[in-house]
């Protein structure tokens, strides 16, 4: 779906005004600058086509994007044996999140990596943390009390971090916002800068018409071309 004329200078005017420094993104030559990476719910749920509420209903070309990009990142720092972390949307049955229906159900399938994605599973050095809340820095925290992220952070002494996923303006950007702020607050040493390469995100298209239409009310509504345009 494309902007149309007056849209295009909207988000166009809005970006010249974001407190957001755009440039191309390369991979350190070593280790010595200490970057994982963070893929945040790549599952079926949200990025193949049919498979749930939040899915795709047919090709898409950011989600597409984002898939290839977050795969071929991927492989570099499994090549390196550089760390990654991948976040899996994962709900119980009985516990619903909205306004958002029904989405990656344990059990389901729809929590599970994308067919693409698939060989993190067993590579070891990924490690793989499930939640069921947006927030991927909430979702982390384990009844104890101790937060998955902030510990493969310290274990892998990381400074730097690199974000991928979906959905860039849900899900991606609350934990951005929330591991600056840990961050800020000294509790992610020895975390420095937070990057998200905006190729290996994307997000989910529901008009309006159609979250009305399904009994979802207003609030869920999401025009994936506004939203992947900014």
């Amino acid at each position: 779906m494309s902007l149309n004329h007056g849209e295009e200078n909207a988000l166009s005017s809005l970006n010249h005004c974001l407190p957001v420094k755009t440039e191309e993104l390369n991979l350190p030559p070593s280790f010595s600058v200490r970057v994982g990476l963070v893929i945040v719910d790549e599952v079926n749920g949200f990025a193949t086509v049919g498979s749930g509420n939040l899915a795709p209903k047919e090709p898409n070309a950011a989600v597409t994007c984002m898939v290839e990009e977050t795969d071929r990142l991927a492989r570099a720092f499994s090549d390196r044996k550089w760390p990654i972390l991948a976040f899996l949307d994962t709900h119980e049955p009985d516990k619903p999140e909205p306004p958002y229906p029904p989405h990656c159900i344990k059990g389901t399938g729809e929590e599970n990596l994308v067919p693409a994605l698939e060989w993190l599973e067993k590579d070891p050095a990924v490690t793989l943390v499930t939640k069921d809340c947006v927030n991927g820095f909430i979702g982390a925290i384990r009844k104890d009390g101790s937060n998955a992220f902030c510990d493969w952070v310290a274990a892998n002494k990381l400074e730097k971090v690199l974000v991928v996923g979906i959905c860039t303006d849900i899900c991606v950007l609350d934990f951005v916002v929330s591991i600056l702020s840990a961050r800020n607050h000294d509790i992610l040493p020895p975390l420095k800068d937070v990057i998200v390469y905006s190729k290996g995100c994307s997000t989910y298209s529901l008009p309006r018409a159609e979250a009305e239409s399904a009994g979802l009310g207003p609030y869920a509504a999401h025009p994936q071309r506004c939203r992947k345009a900014v």
